[in-house]
């Protein structure tokens, strides 16, 4: 796509599904309302993928890609850190191998910026194109920091950032787990060398409301930055699987209230659901979010989980459903280590 000049507006990207998507800030990269998450994608640690899951294997991740594909999610986003950058090879496996479906993707991943990476800009450009031979791909539409843990300020970052997006090596740049005031300031920066802040990726649910009543999603509006939402479904929490009686395994700490707060949260997203054409639980939250203007980017494990999610394209809830939703809603809970780097 050529690089343009345009806002954060709806672009009708999937209107043929009823649902609308953006074009990113200061190009013409449309993404659809609704993304597909690849933590879980060769994760071994928190997602089992080759120990603890026999339902996560190469086979379930190429259906869930096509089905994604096909049910209108055509946004994946992964991390150089996601399974030690196998994320990045399992993507660009089936980039080249099913170069149909590729044609339609948009392809985002992630810098890790920790303290010891003082050279900001030589760091980020040498993950930067190691990313790129992972993907097998020149360029990807969108390269975000993936969180605000540097020793650099935030002029530094964007220096660097503007040196890949000057490379061709990037569409569009963003951040995660930015808060009100640093999305401001990163926002600033990038515009003082000619960029726009195009994302913010951020822990975004039912479970965890803070980027709404914090401010953050009126600053993005404001600012024209989307709002991408990970843990959408609460590390499985909203889906219905689990419960007080059925917890989910220890290791997904996102999210993770006290079960029987939770229940009540899906006895809620139940009744919607019902009264929604038989939605279930999963479809009704991330339908949630995107009605809060946001787009969600739940994991797919399996065909299964990628239909489920794209369940959640094509209609609206009423505003009364709405409201009922954020009446039941958790602000949210963090751990200790997560407050290191999740700020937004």
């Amino acid at each position: 796509m050529d690089l343009g000049a345009s806002e954060m507006v709806p672009c009708g990207y999937v209107a043929a599904m009823g649902t609308d998507g953006f074009t990113l800030a200061g190009t013409e990269v449309a993404i659809p309302a609704l993304g597909v998450g690849t933590w879980a994608w060769g994760d071994a640690k928190t997602w089992g993928y080759g120990t603890y899951d026999p339902a996560l294997s190469g086979e379930t991740i190429r259906e869930a890609w096509s089905a994604s594909i096909d049910g209108g999610a055509t946004f994946f986003d992964t991390a150089e850190v996601y399974g030690d950058g196998e994320s990045e090879r399992i993507i660009g496996g089936l980039l080249a191998g099913d170069p149909e479906r590729a044609a339609k993707v948009q392809l985002a991943t992630k810098f890790m910026p920790v303290p010891w990476k003082l050279n900001v800009r030589s760091a980020l450009l040498s993950s930067l194109r190691a990313s790129l031979d992972r993907l097998g791909v020149e360029r990807v539409d969108l390269y975000q920091i993936h969180g605000p843990i540097s020793l650099r300020g935030h002029g530094a970052l964007a220096e660097a950032l503007a040196a890949a997006h000057q490379e061709g090596l990037v569409r569009a740049v963003g951040v995660s787990n930015y808060s009100v005031t640093e999305t401001r300031k990163f926002d600033a920066a990038l515009r003082a060398r000619g960029l726009r802040l195009a994302s913010n990726q951020i822990e975004f649910s039912l479970l965890r409301t803070a980027p709404e009543t914090s401010g953050l999603l009126a600053t993005c509006r404001e600012l024209g930055v989307v709002p991408l939402a990970y843990s959408p479904i609460g590390q499985g929490r909203l889906t219905g699987k689990y419960s007080a009686a059925n917890p989910p395994p220890s290791t997904r700490n996102f999210s993770a209230h006290p079960m029987e707060r939770v229940d009540e949260v899906v006895a809620e997203l139940r009744r919607i659901g019902e009264a929604n054409g038989d939605k279930t639980p999963s479809q009704v939250a991330l339908n949630w979010i995107i009605a809060k203007g946001a787009v969600p980017i739940p994991g797919a494990k399996n065909r299964e989980q990628a239909e489920q999610n794209a369940g959640a394209l094509g209609w609206s809830m009423r505003a009364d459903d709405v409201a009922a939703l954020d009446a039941v809603a958790l602000e949210g809970v963090r751990s200790v280590a997560n407050r290191f780097w999740q700020h937004g």
